[in-house]
């Protein structure tokens, strides 16, 4: 069995809003991610995915809780030895756009992380290390010179994940890497980040809300909610036996390529499922209703499967 690579403890983001009002984007989420392994974390927009990936990296420092790297604490190291660390962690934004700097080079995105963490001894070492990674992900080497408003956004974003390959990573955060991309590039940023997990032995965090795509490439999926986890189990069991009622009207809302089908299926509303282990499923947060998220608990149901449910 493999170790854990990335261990999350009660991981807690909060904004202050003002007059008062406290924003809870990451409210008391625990999980962990084993080496080599992807889970995926699924929910609509707004639900705290991408601010608990960022609070992971400490791009936002954590209200709460603790994320350990390989048995280290992160969350409270201090800039120096953050620094080293960030070496083994990564990122890919989700706008292949407004994440790579105009003024920039393809040479010069993909040279700063090696400039930074000083692994180019030479400009020469600088510039080959740069046209390798640029193999790695399937461009031309001599693309190095050319400016990211040559590019079509798959390409762009290919430009993105070499610069978060750039120094040998061992995790990697994918904040949505494909949700700005047109569908036909979608399957072909997958299949690379698949083969070059395989390749390098890297270890993902997914962040999506297209749960068709996630189901093909993560091992693990969670399920968000309003800043809480939700679900949490193995792919191929989570699609065939999802158990929440956010999970549920999450996979009933999959597009089937199909008209007639698709004309003739049944979306589930989170107030329809009355049924489940969780009963009479509102809002959660807000709504008084028989099911509070704010005094829930995961609970597993069967093994590797949780399941949040009211706190007895």
């Amino acid at each position: 069995m493999k170790k854990n690579l990335i261990e999350v403890e009660g991981l807690k983001k909060y904004f202050d809003v003002g007059n008062g009002n406290v924003l809870k984007a990451v409210n008391d989420i625990s999980f962990s991610i084993a080496e080599g392994e992807t889970l995926g974390l699924v929910g609509e927009s707004g639900c705290g995915k991408s601010t608990a990936g960022r609070t992971i990296l400490r791009l936002y420092e954590p209200t709460a809780g603790s994320v350990k790297f390989n048995g280290v604490d992160i969350s409270k190291l201090p800039p120096k030895q953050m620094k080293a660390m960030r070496r083994d962690m990564q990122m890919i934004f989700q706008d292949p756009y407004a994440s790579l700097n105009p003024r920039f080079t393809v040479t010069d995105i993909i040279g700063e992380a090696l400039d930074i963490h000083k692994m180019a001894g030479s400009r020469t070492e600088r510039k080959r290390r740069v046209e390798e990674l640029l193999d790695m992900v399937g461009l031309n080497p001599d693309h190095a010179t050319r400016y990211p408003h040559e590019f079509s956004g798959g390409q762009r974003q290919r430009i993105g994940i070499a610069r978060a390959l750039a120094v040998n990573p061992k995790f990697i955060i994918c904040d949505e890497p494909i949700s700005a991309l047109d569908v036909s590039i979608q399957a072909q940023v997958v299949n690379l980040l698949k083969d070059l997990q395989d390749r390098l032995g890297l270890t993902y965090l997914f962040i999506a809300h297209d749960l068709s795509m996630v189901k093909h490439i993560s091992d693990r999926v969670a399920v968000m909610y309003l800043g809480r986890i939700v679900e949490l189990a193995e792919s191929e069991e989570l699609y065939a036996n999802p158990m929440h009622p956010y999970t549920k009207t999450l996979l009933s809302a999959i597009p089937i390529p199909d008209p007639e089908i698709e004309a003739n299926k049944k979306r589930i509303l989170l107030e329809d499922d009355a049924n489940g282990p969780i009963q009479s499923a509102k809002d959660g947060a807000s709504s008084g209703g028989a099911y509070n998220l704010e005094n829930s608990e995961l609970v597993e149901v069967s093994k590797g499967h949780w399941v949040s449910m009211p706190k007895k």
